[in-house]
């Protein structure tokens, strides 16, 4: 390992180090309960510059990349942690910094709209200060910020009860940037890593929650985790979760190496939001299948993790449509695990990687 990797590597480690001290607990909220904007702690993170961590110092950002989100990302899902770290910084501020557009404090949240200027199941949208909008005009694509009070919006929820709203824009009346047609993709993109990096640590959680209740908890003379059957369902949510955690570690590797325009980027990401949202099922399932009855109740927090990690996976493309984009990658079925091992690159694509 070089210098420059140990003292990366140092100082990744000091960083996770303080995002374990900021996200302490997740939020408490019942089943049922709209989940609310953690006013507290999106000020902390404001005033550690961790709300802009991304973004470009000369646009009052903390100048950090996809290593130090990805920190934050799994952070935050591990506490379930209520604030819009990925849509305020990965999202919304890159599209104000992709237009050119100043960002200014404030909680923001990102859209894309369609041709009426509307949007469904727009994450944080009623306790964002505005919405940064990108749409398809006539001239191309454009990015506008709107304020919160200029949206129509009507309130909805997703199955963890975070708010997911819908709202519409008069198109007519936003100025507008225009931007590369080729941020549309990059911002499904975007939001697709993101929600696997934040599942990924809402899973790791998961696994925590069984480990400590089938250590504890005693049946018939001995603990849980000492029966085979509880031994095997934890055993397929470590699997399931290191998967996750692996794909979504790749998928950050291949943005720092080629970033998101590369086709093995594209592939990696795909990879990585198709293996967390299969590895949702089976962690859900046996995480409640190990603790019973009580992990279903308001009181305990599984509930919040295993709802989250449901909901998640059909945010920016379902799980179905990132399985049928790794297969029109795949081409052969029969250079598939060479595609996964990098000896070959995406159907198509090779004249853009270069290689």
């Amino acid at each position: 390992m070089s210098g420059h990797d140990a003292r990366q590597s140092t100082e990744l480690r000091d960083f996770a180090q303080m995002l374990s001290e900021v996200f302490t607990s997740g939020d408490d909220h019942r089943i049922g309960e709209v989940v609310e904007l953690d006013r507290a702690l999106w000020t902390t993170l404001t005033e550690l510059g961790l709300d802009r961590l991304t973004g470009s110092e000369e646009c009052g950002g903390s100048g950090a990349g996809w290593s130090e989100a990805a920190l934050l990302l799994d952070a935050a899902g591990r506490a379930a942690a209520a604030v819009p770290v990925a849509e305020n910084d990965l999202l919304a501020g890159w599209l104000l910094d992709t237009a050119g557009l100043d960002a200014g404090p404030g909680v923001r949240t990102a859209a894309v709209l369609d041709a009426e200027g509307r949007a469904r199941h727009v994450p944080w949208a009623r306790f964002a200060d505005s919405i940064v909008v990108l749409w398809e005009s006539p001239q191309g694509w454009r990015v506008a910020e709107v304020s919160r009070e200029d949206v129509e919006l009507v309130e909805s929820v997703n199955l963890a009860a975070e708010p997911r709203d819908h709202l519409r824009v008069d198109l007519a009346t936003l100025p507008g940037a225009d931007v590369p047609a080729e941020v549309a993709d990059e911002f499904r993109y975007r939001g697709a890593l993101a929600r696997a990096l934040a599942s990924a640590g809402a899973m790791d959680r998961i696994l925590g929650l069984v480990v400590e209740h089938t250590t504890a908890r005693v049946q018939f003379g001995r603990p849980l985790g000492k029966f085979q059957a509880v031994q095997a369902l934890a055993a397929d949510i470590a699997t399931e979760a290191s998967l996750a955690y692996a794909a979504a570690d790749a998928a950050v590797d291949a943005v720092l190496a080629g970033g998101f325009d590369a086709a093995s980027t594209r592939f990696a990401i795909a990879a990585a939001a198709s293996c967390s949202g299969h590895a949702a099922s089976v962690v859900a399932r046996n995480a409640h299948q190990a603790l019973g009855a009580i992990g279903f109740t308001m009181e305990h927090e599984l509930h919040r993790h295993a709802n989250r990690i449901l909901s998640w996976r059909s945010e920016f493309g379902t799980v179905a449509s990132w399985d049928a984009e790794l297969l029109a990658a795949a081409g052969d079925a029969q250079d598939v695990w060479a595609l996964i091992t990098g000896d070959r690159v995406p159907a198509g694509n090779a004249s853009r990687l270069g290689e």
